[in-house]
Order: C-alpha cells, then structure tokens, then sequence
C-alpha cells in the first residue's frame, strides 16, 4: 500500500460503527430483507425470468487523440457499464474498469457484453487513478485490472478501494492502492477522495460481504482562489437509502454524478440494491447534483427489464418531478462529453 494523507475529515464517528460486524463482515445502514439473498427467492427469480433480447447500442466512433494530449480539456467518456474516464486538471481517472467480455470470473460463461468497450485498455491515455465501488464482477474485473497495471507498470495508477478490497489487489502484485472506510478521506494530488455510503453488498464467491462498498466523492482543488473546486459524485452500485440525503447534506451540491439507471427488475427482488430510475432521479435531487450521467445500463443483460426500457423509464420519472431534461441525461458508448459544456 502506497502511503497517503488518510484522514477522518468528514466524521466518520458517526456511523463508522454501525456498518462493521463482529464477525469481520460489514452491513448497510439500513437493514435489507433477504429478497435478493434468500435462495428460495433466487431460484423463484431464475425459474421465472422472461427472455430478454439482447440489444447492441451504438457506440460512437473516436479516434481518442483529443484523450492522450498534454493537459487535455476536461471531459467525461462512458465506457460502458459502469465503467468512465474522467480527466479534469491534468488528472485521469477511471471507474470500476470492466474490459472483459464476461462479467464473470471466466470467460466461457456468466453475462455476456451486449454492447462492446467503447476504448480497449490499450487504447486508454495514462490513468492516475482507478476507483472501485465494490467486489462484484461486473464492477471490479481481474483481467482488466490486471492488464491495465501491467501496461503502467512504470508508473501505475493508484487504486482507491474500499476497506479490505486491497488485500485482493496485493494477491495480484499491486502494491500502489489505498483503502477506505465510509467517510474517510485521502489526498493525491491535490484531489480529495471520499467513501460515502451506499446501500449494496459485496462478494466473489460464497462468501458474502467481507469487503466493504461505497459510493466515491472526488473533489479537484480550486482553479482560482475566487472559486471552489469541482466536486464529482460516483454512486456505483445501489438501492435507494436515506444515505444520498445524508451525502447531500455533508457536501452541499456537485458539479457532476454518475448514477446508475439499470438493473432493477423484478423489483420484488431486485429493489434493496439495485435503484430503478425513478430512485435515480431521487438520487439526483438528494445530492443536489447540478448535472447527472446515467450509468449502469445497455452492456450486460443482468436483469429482467428490457435493455432499451431504462432510459424510457428515466424520461418519464424526469418529468414526474420536473427535472430539467439537461440535468441528468444518458450518453452513448464513447461519447466524448465536455465539462465545459454544462459548468
């Protein structure tokens, strides 16, 4: 582990406690039914689902090079997922790296990309930093990690995780990470990172919940003494909570959210962790978000919703509470989306 500024600036006091069992295990602020863990539901869930036609979205054709020039404007790329590029004042960074065409842990089964990577990881600029939310193989892939860390072997990207997700990194020989509970902070670079709480869960395997999840504040330094920094919010993988109130109030507003919009039916099961996009809109204004990007929809079929439906289902929840349709829109595959367009 890299050793870096790691604070509790934001009073983890509160509620660092609540969330760690005794048993090493850690659990959400608010406690979920067994809907989604119960294997009598699993099984009820798998035995009824309906075939979901797979739909290829488009991906928009880029050369990149604006992405690798020194100091580039900052700009924001959908990968794919829940995977983003983000470069703002000479810092790069990516979010929960999936390049994989499975989200598994092989690649002869498990769900299958319906829409490829818009940028191969060869085709990536540097990155200085990779946050992960969590453990989950659609958020957190081996071979991508491992791939993008022997390509930047010279000088690899620090790893922001949450608590006990760096001895898994450390298993695969990257040293160059930092892990943290909910509300504490680190500093790179001028930037301040922070794990706020989402509502999730985490685990590889049998296991359940060893490591931590957390949604990730990123605020950039001022760009003049007149002025406040940039504040970025990546919600990862969630259901809907009265944390994103709490985020809203510890932080006032930000610049920029990426909120996931897919993955929720049957909502009977799927409603504890995954948020449908009415709760993303919730999200949104509880936050305070001046503009949000929708995530986490159109590469995998996960669930039972059709792969077209979120974005459908996210203009009518932006007009039942009179969201501006500018302020939180969905972006193709590749779209190269400049800040400076919306600050």
């Amino acid at each position: 582990m890299l050793s870096l500024l790691v604070n509790s600036s934001r009073d983890m006091s509160k509620s660092s406690a609540k969330h760690h069992l005794n048993n090493g295990c850690f659990r959400n602020n608010t406690e979920l039914s067994s809907s989604h863990t119960s294997i009598f539901n699993v099984l009820k869930w798998q035995l009824n689902r309906p075939k979901v036609p797979a739909i290829e979205q488009p991906i928009v054709d880029e050369d990149w090079h604006q992405l690798h020039v020194e100091n580039p404007d900052s700009q924001l790329v959908w990968i794919g997922h829940a995977t983003f590029l983000i470069q703002h004042l000479g810092l790069t960074m990516l979010t929960d790296p999936v390049f994989s065409d499975r989200a598994s842990p092989v690649q002869f089964a498990g769900p299958k990309r319906t829409t490829q990577a818009a940028i191969s990881i060869a085709e990536l600029p540097h990155i200085d930093v990779v946050i992960v939310s969590h453990d989950h193989y659609d958020h957190l892939d081996r071979d991508s990690v491992l791939t993008l860390w022997q390509k930047q072997k010279d000088q690899p990207p620090m790893f922001v995780v949450p608590l006990k997700l760096g001895r898994w990194l450390s298993k695969l020989g990257i040293d160059n990470w930092v892990e943290l509970d909910w509300w504490q902070t680190a500093d790179y670079q001028g930037w301040t990172f922070t794990a706020v709480p989402v509502q999730h869960f985490s685990g590889r395997g049998i296991v359940q919940n060893n490591t931590l999840w957390a949604g990730w504040v990123m605020e950039a330094p001022a760009e003049s003494e007149d002025e406040q920094g940039k504040r970025f919010f990546f919600a990862g993988d969630t259901g809907y909570s009265d944390d994103f109130n709490d985020i809203g109030k510890r932080f006032g507003e930000f610049d920029v959210s990426l909120i996931p919009i897919g993955a929720y039916e049957p909502r009977w099961f799927m409603r504890d962790v995954h948020v449908n996009p009415e709760e993303a809109v919730k999200i949104h204004l509880d936050v305070n978000s001046k503009f949000s990007v929708a995530m986490h929809w159109g590469s995998f079929i996960l669930t039972d919703e059709p792969m077209d439906q979120p974005p459908k289902d996210l203009a009518q929840a932006k007009a039942k509470y009179q969201v501006p349709a500018g302020s939180f829109i969905t972006v193709e595959h590749g779209e190269v989306l400049p800040l400076a367009d919306i600050w």
